[in-house]
Parts: C-alpha cells; structure tokens; sequence
C-alpha cells in the first residue's frame, strides 16, 4: 500500500490544511484529536467534526478542501495521497471496508450534527456530546476530553457562556460531575442523558 510510510507529526495548534486548499491526500488518526473546522464570513468557527484515534478523515468530492483541519493536542497522522485511493482500494480489501466504514459514518454524524444544531436545544445538545464523546473515548463514565469548552461551543453552535451554565446546570442535577481539571467530566446518570438525547 502506498503511503508516507513514518507517520507525521503534529504539534498542539498546528495546521494540518487549511480550508480551501488542494485536496491532495487523506487522513488517519494514529494519536490525538484533530478538529475540522469552517470560517464563516463574519468570522465565527463552525467546528463540524472531531476525529479521534482510527478515525478517517480529509475525503472530499471536489479538489480543494471545504474546510480546515488543526490538531488539537500532539498529533500523529497517516498521509495517504488521493491520487492512490482507486489502486488501495482495490488492493486491499480490508482497506476498503475500512474506508466505506469511515465514509458511512461521516455521513451519519453530519446528518446528526444537522439536526442537533436545527432541532435541539442547549441542553439536549450537551447531552448528546457527552454520550458521543463517551462511545468514541472509551465507554467509561469519565471523560478526559481533548477539546476545550470554546471548541465544543463552535461544534455545538453555543457560546462558551452557554456550554458552561449548561454543565452547571447538569451537575448540580447529579447527571454529570465536574472535577477540579476543567477537560474531565464524569457521567453520573447515563440515563438522564439519553432522555434528552431522545
């Protein structure tokens, strides 16, 4: 299979391409937490997708990228080129279930991403992050989330203000915990979670 070999590096705040640039590879989370991420033109951030270890991410439709990809924390990245996807597909099976599975799954989290950002409200959208976050971390009760809170306010469409009053408001309802680090959160009422992401 044909890819840069060495995985690359990244550092915290680090570019890994910018919006509107060629779209001449793709992309594989070997470590860290890459954010994808739309300028609109008052200047706002619209963070459409977070990607995790084992996560795909850079396809696009046309040439150039429709939006910009940073690293969150320390990253580590396979780089497949584009041009190469058509012969790796068909060179390796296993490769191409995985990539369909990558493509399936975009697919269903812009979709829900879509009516979260429509339909829900602030507290049905936190609800839905940490149930989200806790299915793609790790299925545990605490989470040690990469993003920080601006992050998840430009993801979910909310203001830091919002996303923070909304934690508070949780907690104090027992449905969450929020320890001293301000990143960690534990899941107290998986339950009470669901009812609002219903």
């Amino acid at each position: 299979m044909a890819y840069i070999d060495v995985p690359s590096r990244f550092r915290k705040g680090q570019t890994v391409f910018s919006e509107g640039a060629a779209a001449q590879h793709f992309y594989e989370v070997v470590a860290g937490t890459v954010r994808t991420s739309q300028l609109l033109k008052d200047g706002r951030r619209q963070i459409d997708a977070f990607h995790l270890k084992g996560d795909l991410f850079g396809f696009e439709s046309s040439s150039w990228h429709r939006v910009g990809a940073e690293a969150i924390d320390d990253v580590t990245l396979r780089i497949y080129p584009r041009s190469q996807l058509e012969r790796m597909l068909a060179e390796d099976s296993e490769f191409a279930q995985r990539v369909v599975a990558a493509m399936m799954r975009s697919i269903e989290r812009a979709q829900s991403h879509m009516l979260l950002l429509g339909r829900k409200s602030a507290l049905e959208r936190i609800a839905t992050f940490l149930l989200d976050m806790s299915g793609r971390l790790s299925e545990m009760s605490h989470l040690d989330l990469p993003m920080s809170r601006s992050d998840i306010a430009d993801h979910l469409g909310l203001t830091i203000e919002t996303v923070s009053r909304t934690l508070t408001q949780l907690e104090r309802k027992g449905v969450i915990e929020l320890p001293s680090h301000r990143r960690s959160i534990i899941l107290r009422d998986r339950t009470a979670l669901r009812r609002l992401d219903a």
